[in-house]
């Protein structure tokens, strides 16, 4: 079943509790999937530096696979500003310049890589959304936007790299979360495969976050390449996309899979139900919307 959510504040001269916001919306939908949860949380950028996330387990092997991610950004000349470990997880800052592409497929070598950009950060654990808060501290994240997810694992193992959010491998900044199934998954990957780009799951949704993120790097923008993806992919989805400055919706055109909406002046927020949106404003009657069958939308941060 799954759900997902997502916000997105569009002043971009303040930062706001993003993290909080999405543990609230997602605990307003925790019954649609308890088995693990994550969230795609976006901050203000440092020209130059990246952010990374491993998973890098909590026992005897998480040192071995330190020292392993250690030696690869040390061979690409990525130097060092700050790191920690924080539950099975490994973040890292970096300065670094060079083809992120080619770093990232690198990395794998070392660890599980999560997540990878200039305001991208990936957390996600298994257990509920105050589970994954406790463990990282999601509630104290601030931002301008971010999505989230809860599962129920239907087709693959209850564990930390099965759960969602998927960043787009080999490209900085871009996440999706999911509520579907992609059913020419195999068709679409063979042809994302023959010209280089590789995968680390058979989960549709990084197929989708690739997908999306090689037509965005070719310069067509977020709302072409979301209209685009309604007649390309089959199946029956509802999905969420976030880059450094956006945030996104496509809904096939069965429209199988439940979303709701809600936007003012301050920000966007978009979930599977409205009890999470109704977590954002307590008590209050908010102007709802559901997106019409085979419709597509964005947002961006105020400028």
């Amino acid at each position: 079943m799954c759900g997902i959510a997502g916000i997105l504040y569009k002043d971009t001269d303040k930062c706001f509790n993003v993290g909080q916001s999405l543990v609230n919306m997602l605990d307003g939908c925790q019954h649609r999937g308890r088995d693990s949860t994550g969230f795609a949380l976006y901050h203000k950028s440092t020209p130059g530096q990246l952010h990374l996330r491993f998973f890098v387990g909590d026992d005897d092997g998480t040192a071995a696979a330190i020292g392993r991610v250690r030696n690869i950004l040390d061979e690409f000349g990525a130097v060092v500003v700050e790191d920690e470990t924080i539950g099975k997880t490994h973040r890292v800052v970096v300065k670094f310049d060079g083809d992120v592409q080619k770093f990232a497929y690198a990395l794998e070598h070392g660890a599980k890589l999560i997540s990878i950009g200039s305001s991208l950060d990936i957390i996600k654990d298994v257990g509920t959304a105050h589970d994954v808060d406790e463990s990282y501290h999601i509630g104290g994240h601030q931002g301008t936007h971010g999505i989230g997810h809860v599962r129920l694992a239907t087709e693959s193992d209850v564990k930390p790299e099965a759960a969602h959010p998927f960043w787009a491998t080999g490209f900085a900044d871009i996440a999706i979360v999911h509520n579907g199934q992609i059913t020419n998954y195999w068709k679409m990957r063979r042809r994302l495969e023959q010209r280089d780009f590789e995968f680390r799951t058979e989960n549709d949704s990084e197929l989708i976050a690739v997908f999306l993120a090689e037509q965005l790097s070719r310069g067509i923008a977020l709302e072409t390449v979301l209209e685009q993806s309604i007649d390309i992919l089959d199946g029956t989805f509802s999905f969420l996309v976030s880059t450094d400055t956006e945030i996104g919706y496509a809904k096939d055109r069965l429209a199988a899979k439940p979303m709701i909406m809600y936007e003012s002046d301050e920000l966007i927020a978009i979930a599977s139900e409205e009890v999470s949106l109704n977590r954002l404003f307590p008590g209050e009657t908010l102007d709802t919307r559901e997106p019409l069958p085979g419709s597509f939308a964005t947002w961006s941060k105020s400028t």
